[in-house]
């Protein structure tokens, strides 16, 4: 009889979630067989799998216990793990797809997670009646508070760190929609809309790193910025809207790498992109031409805005313990070619390398 109702529940989970696990095996065997990420992303990605499989058998007996009141302390558990998952999703997400993010983003969603363990005694969150009904506490709303916080931020870094092009927003929009979904839902549909709240995370995660798995080509491994054969491609297809184009060197690369090894100019390069995304507009572009070498190119931006950009540029920069070289052309000829604008920025740019290093003299 108990192998009998064991078989039962289990095909009861199958027939709930056939979707996520179809989504979650298939994300497992492309991230196996790419090498899109690095090492330790590969591994954040598939702790972040594994957490939302386990998340999904907890949201699967919490709602196969909900009328049986004898099991309302378990309920209550599962409630506590469910009501801290999104924070804890989230924070995985931004650990596995953003360079050079701390381990404090988990601070906010460890704090929630404590809270929830709490109301499993008290109920200052969440509750069961006597009548086996989810009742909300005083702080009822506080995991949909903080789990808005951290979609906020995570959709704001995603799109502060992206190239702003449509290829990289659409995935970022399809997450945001994800997440944001699992806020609103519950409260338009009822709970029961927890128990797909699993398969819709997964499926906008996979779709997210698929769109990513596209754009291999034109970007570059290391820093996630545009690379060369993007920056030839795209120029040459949509030349009449450039206005101006920025060059931009590291300074003092090699003697990194010479001092404290390749991993060490790596992190250099990583952390100047990172200020170069942030500071680019809409209608900018950045590209790593090679090495320590990078561009940006701008479209129907004024001579102003191109300085503005400048200083962006510099004040990010000098946060940091780097320094970089840069020079711009602006068009004034309609006759001028990209190369020849190419040329004149990347003259600049070397007549300020070369200051610079007369001046450490």
């Amino acid at each position: 009889m108990y192998n009998l109702l064991s078989m039962e529940i289990f095909k009861d989970y199958i027939l709930h979630n056939w979707i996520l696990i179809l989504i979650l095996a298939t994300f497992v065997i492309v991230l196996a067989t790419t090498a899109f990420l690095d090492r330790k992303s590969t591994r954040r990605t598939y702790e972040l799998i594994g957490f939302i499989f386990i998340l999904s058998i907890a949201v699967f007996v919490e709602f196969l216990l909900e009328n049986d009141i004898k099991y309302k302390t378990l309920r209550l558990w599962l409630m506590a793990f469910r009501y801290s998952a999104t924070p804890i999703i989230i924070s995985q997400v931004l650990m596995a797809l953003v360079k050079k993010l701390k381990g404090f983003i988990f601070i906010p969603a460890g704090a929630l997670l404590v809270i929830d363990i709490v109301s499993v005694f008290t109920g200052i969150v969440f509750g069961i009646n006597d009548e086996n009904n989810l009742v909300r506490g005083p702080l009822g709303y506080l995991p949909f508070i903080v789990a808005g916080l951290y979609c906020a931020f995570l959709i704001y870094l995603l799109v502060r760190r992206s190239n702003k092009r449509a290829i990289e927003i659409i995935p970022i929009c399809v997450l945001a929609v994800a997440f944001i979904s699992g806020l609103v839902f519950p409260f338009l549909l009822g709970p029961d809309f927890s128990q797909i709240f699993c398969s819709t995370i997964a499926a906008a995660f996979f779709i997210y790193y698929m769109f990513s798995i596209l754009q291999l080509t034109k970007k570059d491994g290391l820093t996630g910025l545009l690379n060369r054969q993007a920056y030839y491609a795209e120029t040459s297809k949509s030349r009449k809207d450039i206005t101006a184009i920025v060059s931009l060197d590291m300074n003092g690369l090699k003697k990194i790498n010479d001092a404290y090894g390749h991993d060490a100019g790596d992190e250099a390069l990583v952390t100047l992109a990172i200020c170069f995304t942030k500071a680019v507009k809409v209608k900018q572009a950045v590209y790593r031409m090679g090495g320590d070498e990078f561009a940006i190119v701008c479209r129907k931006t004024s001579e102003k805005e191109v300085n503005e950009l400048i200083d962006r540029i510099n004040k990010y920069v000098s946060e940091t313990p780097y320094t970089v070289s840069i020079g711009y052309s602006y068009l004034r000829d309609s006759s001028e070619t990209l190369d020849e604008m190419l040329k004149l920025s990347d003259d600049e740019m070397y007549e300020h390398k070369a200051e610079f290093y007369r001046n450490r003299q």
